[in-house]
């Protein structure tokens, strides 16, 4: 069996956004050379997540909105995490909805998808450089 590993870095200038990383995760299972096994991708940092779902603007503004519904950034008194002196209790909230990574079946060497299904990185807490882990295990 063969490992590959990768880490994929973002630049986020805003608080909260939504990327489609599918690409770079397909390139990534290329270098690999493998073409049956898992792929697994997931946000190395505990205000971000890795979803799977359809890149459609207008879903992935219902996410966002739902979302900062469910855990409103502001007011940043409202969390007990925010007495640290951080102003992201919201985000860990978010993470813990949306999930850390996902794991996606490598078929032929391609990610076995379903129709639609696209790989997302969410962050919640941006506006730095942040970092996405891609392992990828088989033959």
């Amino acid at each position: 069996m063969k490992s590959y590993r990768e880490e994929l870095w973002f630049d986020i200038k805003k608080r909260r956004d939504y990327i489609n990383i599918t690409p770079k995760v397909e390139e990534a299972l290329r270098k690999s050379g493998i073409r049956e096994g898992l792929c697994l991708v997931n946000a190395m940092h505990i205000t971000a997540s890795v979803y799977i779902n359809d890149d459609e603007s207008g879903l992935i503004q219902d996410y966002d909105d739902w979302l900062e519904q469910l855990a409103p950034h502001e007011p940043v008194e409202h969390y007990r995490h925010n007495l640290t002196g951080e102003d992201n209790g919201d985000a860990h909230l978010k993470r813990q909805v949306m999930g850390r990574g996902v794991v996606v079946a490598v078929t032929g060497g391609r990610l076995d998808f379903g129709t639609w299904e696209r790989i997302f990185y969410a962050e919640f807490d941006g506006r730095r450089k942040k970092r996405v882990l891609v392992k990828i295990i088989g033959e």
